[in-house]
């Protein structure tokens, strides 16, 4: 465990713990595991204790070998690896959860599977349930018949709300989230499998489109009411894809018209605001794909405002 200078507080509350998942085996194009690197090299843990949280690095997950079953599905690619990402990932939430705020550093977006499992375990564990935040472009929502691509950073939202399809081929999983606690914001690629299967399981959607004609902050607000309003625990999990390209080049899924860097930081502070989030994953950056380190920034001062940055202390970058 690597140490991060803070605050030396003991308080659960002021504590953030991170974990590295350099899993590059569910995206089509390689560089996501270089993900972690990049967002200590662009000084997460040092903004983090800024803020006043004690840090602690767990450094990369490695995962062991897991057993699972072949698919029929013959354009499914590396089950194994993916497989065995996600039981560790599970078992590492599970444990960050417990001890303070978790941030998980990625890595390609299949780790969400994992660390939402685990999230959900330890929500149950506290006799609350778990909502997730999604931020990205694409639902990931495919399950291991429906993907036609095989990649599986498609299928971990899929998996985590306990879509059939799964078993024997992933690992048990305990505690599925309620897909009616799940709110997707900022969709803007989604297939026709998916789109029927958000429909049959409540999931609340809120595509580009919705924020072009109301904003972000509406439905969001409605959303962490409900959380609260359940006494929840809240999960975000923030895709790269989920901005703008112009201001987020460094992810292999790029889709025109995301988030503007203020929607994003509104979305942070609002969050950070409610109180009610326990966890987060930063997800799909390929640093081979960035311009002088501006995605991996870019994030880590989203984390930073999910975490408490005001505007008063947020430092300009010069690119």
């Amino acid at each position: 465990m690597i140490q991060a200078s803070g605050t030396g507080v003991t308080d659960s509350s002021r504590i953030c713990v991170l974990t590295g998942a350099a899993v590059d085996e569910g995206a089509s194009r390689p560089g996501c595991e270089m993900g972690p690197s990049a967002f200590r090299v662009a000084g997460i843990a040092g903004t983090l204790a800024e803020l006043g949280y004690a840090v602690r690095d767990n450094g990369n997950l490695v995962p062991p070998a897991v057993a699972v079953e072949p698919h029929p599905n013959p354009a499914i690619r590396h089950l194994p690896e993916i497989a065995a990402w996600t039981a560790a990932l599970d078992e590492a939430a599970f444990a960050a959860g417990g001890e303070g705020f978790a941030v998980f550093l990625g890595g390609d977006h299949s780790l969400s599977a994992g660390t939402i499992a685990g999230m959900s375990r330890r929500a149950a564990a506290e006799g609350r349930p778990l909502f997730v935040l999604w931020l990205d472009a694409h639902p990931d929502f495919h399950t291991l018949d429906s993907t036609v691509s095989g990649n599986l950073h498609g299928v971990g939202m899929a998996y985590a709300t306990g879509r059939p399809g799964f078993a024997g081929h992933m690992p048990p999983l305990r505690v599925p989230v309620d897909p009616r606690n799940v709110c997707m914001i900022g969709l803007r690629s989604v297939d026709p499998a998916e789109r029927v299967a958000l429909r049959e399981g409540g999931v609340t959607v809120h595509d580009m489109r919705a924020l072009d004609e109301s904003g972000v902050a509406a439905p969001l607000r409605a959303f962490l009411e409900r959380v609260g309003a359940a006494n929840g625990i809240l999960h975000v999990s923030l895709d790269v894809d989920f901005l703008d390209p112009s201001i987020a080049p460094a992810v292999g899924t790029t889709v025109p018209g995301g988030a503007t860097f203020r929607e994003a930081h509104l979305i942070m502070e609002m969050v950070h605001d409610s109180g009610l989030a326990r966890s987060l994953d930063l997800v799909e950056l390929n640093p081979f794909l960035d311009e002088r380190g501006r995605t991996a920034l870019l994030m880590v001062d989203l984390a930073a405002s999910l975490l408490g940055r005001s505007i008063f202390d947020r430092p300009t970058r010069s690119f």
